[in-house]
């Protein structure tokens, strides 16, 4: 295997793509395999490549339900189906996402239902933490006024920065900083207000971060349909591997 490869599991932003999942993006090296988000769709498609994903750690950026939604289905899996024998990965939520969780399970089924299945932990703004022997730094985002993070994902010499959804700020140059490769949300076709607090990226505004950054490559996701890019921008697709 490469030093890392990204495998674009979903990239569909709040609705569905025909045909696509949501956000959900597989990174794998020598130490391990992390999944950056778990959105609706994710689980089926990881199971078209094996009867049971193999995933050492699943890293949540924020808690809207497009990045975390199918942690329901793999609970259940892992509580009674075909995961029940694996071990529990780790799971790692933004500050207070085991209480959110814990208040989700109590209407879903039982309060502690993701604490039995995964093995939860909270990381912190700034503070790099390990998963699955790579190293991930969370950075706080701009998106509307829910707490949410992108991730910089570092292992064998090679660094991949994952914006989350995020409108445009001062964290996601510093988030992409010198990455080999800048995967970054562009769901707006053009850089309007949304009324209020920004909560996401045109391409224009995300091609501005990747400049400032002076990352080496940038992929644009979570993208509609219904918007197509200009030829200029690499967009990611379903099933998409990278090498990065």
């Amino acid at each position: 295997m490469a030093h890392m490869k990204l495998t674009v599991i979903g990239c569909s932003p709040a609705w569905p793509n025909p045909g696509g999942a949501q956000s959900g993006y597989l990174v794998q090296g020598p130490p391990g395999r992390v999944l950056l988000d778990c959105g609706a769709g994710v689980l089926a498609k990881l199971r078209e490549h094996e009867d049971w994903p193999r995933v050492d750690a699943i890293c949540i950026t924020h808690f809207h339900l497009d990045h975390w939604g199918d942690l329901v289905p793999w609970v259940w899996a892992q509580s009674f189906g075909p995961a029940s024998d694996l071990p529990e990965p780790e799971l790692w939520l933004p500050p207070g996402g085991r209480k959110v969780l814990s208040e989700i399970g109590a209407r879903l089924g039982f309060p502690d239902m993701f604490e039995n299945a995964f093995r939860a932990s909270e990381y912190t703004d700034g503070e790099e933490f390990e998963a699955a022997g790579m190293r991930v730094t969370p950075r706080k985002v701009l998106h509307y006024d829910l707490l949410a993070f992108g991730f910089r994902v570092s292992a064998n010499g090679k660094t991949l920065a994952y914006s989350g959804d995020s409108g445009p700020n001062g964290s996601l140059a510093e988030l992409a900083r010198e990455a080999d490769l800048f995967l970054c949300e562009a769901t707006l076709d053009q850089p309007y207000p949304e009324g209020g607090t920004r909560g996401h990226l045109a391409a224009v505004e995300a091609e501005a971060a990747f400049e400032a950054s002076g990352a080496k490559r940038l992929l644009l996701t979570h993208r509609p349909k219904e918007r197509p890019l200009e030829p200029a921008f690499e967009q990611v697709h379903d099933g998409q591997e990278i090498e990065v």
